[in-house]
C-alpha cells in the first residue's frame, strides 16, 4: 500500500526526468498564449493541476507505475497533496500504484463479446505460457481485428504488436456516398502537405469567410445531431456556447472511445488526424473559443501520436495559433491522453479527468454550454461529428442532406463485428438497412440469432428486425438505438447467456461507484445473471429483480452509465435470447 503522506521515498533521476518534461518549467503554467484564459482568476496550484494526468503517465511509462517516490515527486511539482494525486492515480485501469514485481511490459487483452468468441482466453492463455505479463480487461478499440491486444510499455512507447494487425480495408475509392472515409487509406496522416492536396483546409478557409454565424447556420440546415450516442443538434450546442460573452470558452473533441464494439472514430484518427483538427479548429472559430482540447483513450497509441505531429505541423504554418489561417482570430489545441476509464466518455467526467482531478460525473444543471471544462462555455463533440462539419462547409446544407432522410441527414459510420467474415468500418447513408448492412459485412442470415446494436450501452435485436433501416427516428420506434454505430451480430454458435452476462460483468467494473443506483444495480445485475443456466428459465423473482433494478439505474444515476448499463441485459430477456427454457 503506498504511503500518503510525503515520507522519505524519493524519485529517481529517470522518473523525475519524465514528470519534468511531462509538466514543462515551473509547472507549464502557461504553454500558449491562449492559455492564458485557462489560469485567469485562479490560484497558482488549480492552473497547474490539469498537468496531473501526463506526469502520472510519464511516470508510468518511465518505472512500470505510479511508486511512492514518483508520486511525491508529482505531488510537489503541481503543488496537490499526495493523497488526491494518489486517488486520481488508483482511478484509472492503465495506471499501476502497486509494484508490478517485473521490468518488462504488460499486455492487455480484451475479453469483451467480438475478441471473446474469436479466441481472446485462447491469445491470453497462450500469452502467459510464453511468460508475458498478460491483463485481461475491456475493449481496447480493435474489434476489426480480434482477438485484440495492447502493449503497455516500460521505457518504450505503448503499442499494438505488428503481427496482430490486419490489412486496413475499406469500400473502394470514388463511391459517392464516402465522405467522412474519403481520405481513409488515400492520404499520408503523417504529412499536412498531402492532407492540403486532398482537400484539407479548404473548408476552414471557407468558413473563416463565411463568418461564424454563417457556419453555425449551415450545420444547424444540414440536421447534424451528435454521433456519440445521445443524438443532440450540433447546431443548438454551437449557438448556445456562441452566445456566451468572451472567448475564455472551449471545444473538446471527445475521443475517448471505448464502447465495446466501436473503434470508428480510432480509424479516423490515424488514417486522417488533420481533418479533426481542422473541423475542431471550424467549431472554436465559430463558437468564439480560443481553446481546443482533444482528449483521446489511453489505449490509441499511434492515433496519439499521430494527432500530436499533425497539431505540431498546422502550428507550424499557422493552422493553429494566434492568428488561424491568417484571420486574425486565435485558436490552439492541447491533446490529452486518457489512462482505462470507460466513464469518462461521459463529458462531465471527461472535464474532471482533463482538470486533474478523478473521472466521476457531475450533476447536471449546470450544463456544458455555460459551466463546462475549468467552469467555462464548453462544446463537446465527438471526432465523426466533428468531421461531418467538413463536407457540410464545403458542399452547404442542400448537398449534405442529399443522402439519408430528412429527419437523419447525410452519412453514418458503423463499426461491424462478431459473427461475420469481414469485420471492419463501413460508412453507409442513413436509411440502409441493418440487412443489407450485415451482408456486406459477410454475416450468415440463415444462422442469426441475435445483433447488438450500439455497443454495450445498446440493445439487442432479433432476425425479424433485419429490414429496420438504419435512422434515428427508426431506431427510436423499434425500442432500439444506433447509439455509437456499434453493429455486433451473433450466430447460433455464440453462447448469448455469457456474452450478456460478461456485458453486466462489464458495466459493473466500469461504474465509477459515486452514485448508489449505478455502483448496487450494476453489481447486482451482473450477479443475477451469474446464476443463468443453459436451458433453465430465470426465476421469475430474479427477473423482477433485474427490472427493478433496471428502473431504479435509469431514474436515478447521475449520468448515462447507469442509465443505459441494463438496456442490452433487458433486451437480451424480452427477445427470449437468454433466460428462457427454450
Amino acid at each position: 500500500m503506498v504511503d500518503l503522506h510525503l515520507t522519505a521515498d524519493v524519485a529517481s533521476p529517470g522518473e523525475r526526468a519524465a514528470v519534468d518534461a511531462a509538466i514543462g518549467p515551473d509547472g507549464a503554467v502557461v504553454v500558449h498564449e491562449s492559455e492564458r484564459s485557462i489560469v485567469a482568476g485562479r490560484t497558482r496550484r488549480q492552473s497547474r493541476r490539469h498537468w496531473l494526468l501526463p506526469a502520472l503517465h510519464a511516470l508510468q511509462a518511465e518505472a512500470g507505475w505510479i511508486s511512492p517516490g514518483g508520486l511525491n515527486h508529482v505531488a510537489d511539482r503541481l503543488q496537490i497533496p499526495p493523497a488526491e494525486v494518489f486517488g486520481v492515480a488508483s482511478f484509472y485501469g492503465l495506471f499501476r500504484t502497486d509494484d508490478p514485481g517485473h521490468t518488462g511490459s504488460v499486455t492487455h487483452v480484451c475479453v469483451d463479446p467480438a475478441c471473446e468468441i474469436a479466441g481472446a482466453s485462447d491469445l491470453a492463455d497462450e500469452l502467459e505460457r510464453a511468460g508475458s505479463a498478460v491483463q485481461r480487461g475491456p475493449c481496447l478499440g480493435q474489434c476489426e481485428r480480434a482477438p485484440a491486444r495492447f502493449v503497455q510499455g516500460r521505457g518504450e512507447p505503448d503499442h499494438v504488436p505488428a503481427d496482430d494487425a490486419v490489412p486496413f480495408r475499406l469500400p473502394r475509392p470514388g463511391q459517392p456516398h464516402r465522405r467522412l472515409t474519403a481520405r481513409l487509406g488515400v492520404v499520408d496522416p503523417t504529412s499536412l502537405d498531402s492532407y492540403r492536396e486532398h482537400g484539407g483546409y479548404g473548408a476552414l478557409t471557407t468558413a473563416i469567410a463565411m463568418g461564424p454565424d454563417a457556419v453555425i447556420e449551415a450545420v444547424t440546415a444540414a440536421g447534424l445531431w451528435g454521433r456519440g450516442g445521445a443524438a443532440f443538434p450540433t447546431g443548438v450546442k454551437w449557438r448556445a456556447v456562441a452566445a456566451q460573452p468572451g472567448p475564455d470558452k472551449h471545444v473538446v473533441a471527445n475521443a475517448d472511445e471505448s464502447e465495446p464494439g466501436t473503434f470508428k472514430d480510432r480509424l479516423l484518427m490515424e488514417h486522417d488526424p488533420f481533418a479533426l483538427l481542422e473541423s475542431l479548429t471550424i467549431a472554436g472559430l465559430a463558437t468564439g473559443a480560443e481553446r481546443g482540447w482533444i482528449y483521446i483513450r489511453g489505449e490509441y497509441p499511434l492515433a496519439t501520436s499521430r494527432l500530436r505531429q499533425a497539431i505540431d505541423q498546422a502550428r507550424a504554418v499557422g493552422w493553429l495559433g494566434a492568428d488561424v489561417g491568417a484571420s486574425g482570430r486565435s485558436f490552439d489545441v492541447e491533446l490529452r491522453r486518457g489512462a482505462g476509464a470507460y466513464i469518462c466518455g461521459e463529458e462531465t467526467a471527461l472535464f474532471n479527468s482533463i482538470e486533474g482531478f478523478r473521472g466521476e460525473p457531475r450533476n447536471k444543471p449546470p450544463y456544458p454550454t455555460t459551466s463546462g471544462l475549468f467552469g467555462r462555455p464548453t462544446v463537446v463533440n465527438n471526432p465523426e461529428t466533428l468531421v461531418n462539419v467538413l463536407p457540410i462547409i464545403s458542399a452547404g446544407p442542400a448537398a449534405y442532406r442529399s443522402l439519408g432522410t430528412d429527419d437523419s441527414p447525410g452519412t453514418k459510420l458503423f463499426c461491424l463485428s462478431g459473427s461475420l467474415r469481414r469485420p471492419g468500418l463501413y460508412e453507409v447513408p442513413f436509411g440502409t438497412t441493418l440487412r443489407a448492412l450485415l451482408l456486406a459485412a459477410g454475416t450468415e442470415i440463415d444462422r442469426l440469432r441475435a445483433v447488438l446494436l450500439g455497443g454495450a450501452a445498446g440493445t439487442f435485436v432479433g432476425p425479424e428486425s433485419l429490414d429496420l433501416p438504419l435512422t434515428l427516428e427508426d431506431a427510436r420506434a423499434a425500442g432500439a438505438t444506433l447509439g455509437s454505430g456499434a453493429v455486433m451480430p451473433f450466430d447460433d454458435r455464440v453462447d448469448l447467456a455469457a456474452v450478456v452476462t460478461r456485458i453486466a460483468e462489464f458495466f459493473r467494473h466500469e461504474s465509477c461507484g459515486q452514485c448508489v443506483p449505478c455502483r448496487v444495480g450494476t453489481t447486482r445485475q451482473h450477479e443475477v445473471l451469474l446464476q443463468l443456466r443453459p436451458g433453465r428459465p430465470l426465476a421469475d423473482d430474479r427477473r423482477q429483480l433485474l427490472d427493478d433494478m433496471a428502473r431504479v439505474m435509469l431514474d436515478a444515476s447521475i449520468c448515462g452509465l447507469g442509465h443505459t448499463a441494463a438496456g442490452a441485459v433487458r433486451s437480451a430477456l424480452d427477445l427470449g435470447i437468454i433466460g428462457e427454457s427454450t
